[in-house]
């Protein structure tokens, strides 16, 4: 370790105690009953974390909501982080990013036809909201809700990621964990998320070993699916890409702004094309100057044949950009991606969600 780790280290400790103390009292005010949690005459799912953003919640979310949607009249409600707005919004067709966030967004553009979806920063109010103005709701979906303790889930959802798992974190400011990783006892499914295509046994006894969970809990294995680039501006290009189609002499500029873009940069170099990389930070609003730069920077790039790759959840905030420059518009493509559970049982997360749904059910 070096000096100035340690430095930083002796800095935050003290304050990484403190935060932790405050949790602690909080989470004992819950159970004592002196803050009260509230139960709905329908299910409630809850998906969340322990650490701070980059676990995959919103694929995740979107996975048991394509599950689910026509089982159930779904009911999708999230904060809507860094939306402009306040208070409880629901989404519609001429809703943006600003009005409920990027991720509600995201989600109303694929399901808003099976489902409704509403952002809220008290969800108790919000999911009163939801049932009053459709009554026919019968789920409903939290979305990063683990810590709004408030809400007592039906099945309470955590995911952690394989190369950041929460036993190996420390608490803000320290590491990224919002409560300490034993908070992990009050979920009743456990998601190690972005798992490499094939596990070792060795790494499935890691995970077990290290999480230990109840009895109750369930604890399963996911990773990613990359399905082919699709143009950002459909109307300028028509067709997917696909990156073996590119060879070394093709150069592609990576452009995300969430909080864990290396599984993406991971899975792009492992084709021929060079790999440049622009990075912002989580949820972020390109300005006109980050797009002026992004231009430049595409420009000073060298290849043969030059693309620009962003994430899905970026590409719902880059579409409605106004100041997304037109000569961009035939080189950008974003990358789709589709959740996949451990491929030597796939379908036992399905089927455990469902059973303990059923089981619920009043």
């Amino acid at each position: 370790m070096s000096k100035n780790s340690i430095i930083s280290t002796l800095i935050l400790l003290p304050l990484s105690k403190l935060y932790g103390f405050g949790v602690g009292v909080r989470n004992l005010m819950f159970k004592w009953h002196i803050l009260k949690q509230r139960e709905f005459p329908v299910p409630v799912i809850v998906v969340g974390n322990i650490g701070v953003g980059g676990t995959g919640k919103t694929p995740h979310t979107e996975y048991i909501i394509d599950l689910l949607r026509y089982k159930y009249r779904i009911g999708m409600l999230s904060r809507g982080y860094k939306r402009q707005t306040k208070g409880f919004v629901l989404a519609t067709d001429r809703s943006t990013p600003l009005d409920i966030g990027d991720e509600p967004y995201q989600i109303y553009q694929k399901f808003g036809r099976d489902i409704t979806v509403a952002v809220c920063e008290d969800r108790c109010t919000g999911i009163d909201e939801m049932l009053r103005l459709d009554p026919k709701i019968n789920l409903i979906v939290l979305d990063d809700a683990f810590q709004h303790r408030y809400v007592k889930p039906t099945v309470s959802i955590v995911l952690t990621e394989f190369n950041n798992p929460v036993f190996y974190d420390k608490l803000l400011p320290l590491g990224r964990l919002r409560e300490p990783a034993s908070a992990i006892y009050r979920a009743d499914m456990v998601v190690v998320t972005k798992c490499p295509e094939q596990l070792k046994k060795l790494e499935y006894r890691i995970f077990k070993n290290n999480l230990k969970l109840f009895p109750y809990q369930k604890l399963f294995f996911s990773g990613f699916d990359y399905a082919p680039l699709r143009p950002l501006f459909p109307d300028v290009i028509k067709d997917t890409l696909h990156m073996q189609w590119l060879s070394e002499t093709d150069t592609v500029l990576v452009l995300s702004g969430i909080a864990n873009p290396k599984p993406l940069i991971k899975h792009l170099k492992q084709f021929s094309a060079k790999i440049k990389v622009k990075l912002f930070p989580d949820h972020h609003n390109f300005s006109r100057r980050d797009l002026d730069t992004i231009v430049r920077r595409f420009n000073e790039l060298e290849g043969n044949r030059k693309f620009i790759v962003t994430t899905e959840k970026d590409a719902v905030r880059l579409i409605n950009n106004p100041y997304f420059p037109h000569e961009l518009k035939s080189h950008i493509y974003y990358q789709p991606i589709e959740v996949r559970f451990d491929p030597l049982n796939p379908d036992k997360f399905d089927l455990e969600l469902q059973k303990l749904l059923l089981n619920n059910i009043k």
